[in-house]
């Protein structure tokens, strides 16, 4: 198994690509935390790991704050040992508006969760990769990092300054053998995020979701959605050994979208 021994944290994994990633990791060995806000779902997707053989356990957290970051990372070692992954998949939206509607405190939200995060979280956990001389972090971004879409500012500011933290901490962590990585996900139709966003764009722009979702999926080269395994698929060989060459670079699987 490409994960054999190592311990894996896996935000946002009740559902949609984090429960995707954190699955593929448990089948190629990975001990997995499983952590979101909603206990429900994070404790559903342990089971499911664990009914398939592999070793996970859940953790319901809020990762905008600090001590429930420590939390997460306390809890992992407590079960498993040492932490040999971090992803930080966690994410939201927020609001699908103009700029100039957006309040400072739905600004701030967002950062929280999809930026601030992934800092609290790296620096828990580099001292001990970089003790151990070995590790992994891989940072869940999005297309809306490179490419120009209207009604998302928040959304896209913090998912680009994500790229920024990657290659930063790559540059700081190589020489001590840890690597630092990046995903942007194009549109994955099946995700609750996504569900939001076409709701959002449908009632900012007066079509009707159905348009919407068939505008998205004609806007890759591939003329289709990705899909959650897909992602997953991607997280899974940036963070095994396959991909032992690759640090501070950033992975598009999105269908050629950007580039369409």
């Amino acid at each position: 198994m490409l994960l054999s021994g190592q311990v894996a944290i896996v935000t946002g994994a009740g559902r949609g690509i984090g429960r995707a990633i954190a699955r593929a990791l448990a089948t190629e060995g990975a001990a997995v935390m499983v952590t979101a806000r909603t206990e429900s779902e994070v404790r559903l997707v342990a089971g499911e790991i664990s009914k398939a053989g592999g070793r996970a356990t859940a953790l319901a957290a809020d990762v905008a704050h600090e001590a429930e970051c420590e939390k997460i990372v306390n809890a992992a070692r407590a079960a498993f040992g040492g932490i040999h992954i971090l992803v930080n998949n966690a994410g939201i939206y927020g609001p699908v508006q103009p700029a100039e509607q957006i309040t400072p405190r739905e600004w701030d939200q967002v950062m929280a969760i999809n930026l601030r995060s992934a800092f609290l979280l790296s620096r828990l956990v580099l001292p001990e990769m970089y003790a151990r001389g070995a590790g992994n972090i891989l940072n869940i971004s999005s297309t809306a990092a490179k490419a120009a879409y209207q009604w998302n500012s928040p959304y896209a500011a913090s998912k680009a300054a994500l790229l920024g933290l990657t290659r930063t901490l790559a540059a700081e962590a190589a020489r001590h053998g840890v690597r630092v990585n990046a995903i942007c996900p194009g549109p994955v139709a099946e995700t609750k995020m996504s569900e939001e966003l076409r709701r959002g764009l449908a009632s900012q722009s007066g079509a009707d979701e159905a348009t919407i979702s068939q505008q998205m999926s004609l806007g890759t080269l591939q003329g289709r959605p990705q899909t959650a395994e897909e992602i997953a698929a991607a997280a899974l060989f940036l963070v095994s050994s396959r991909a032992s060459a690759i640090t501070g670079q950033t992975l598009n699987v999105d269908g050629g979208s950007v580039f369409y």
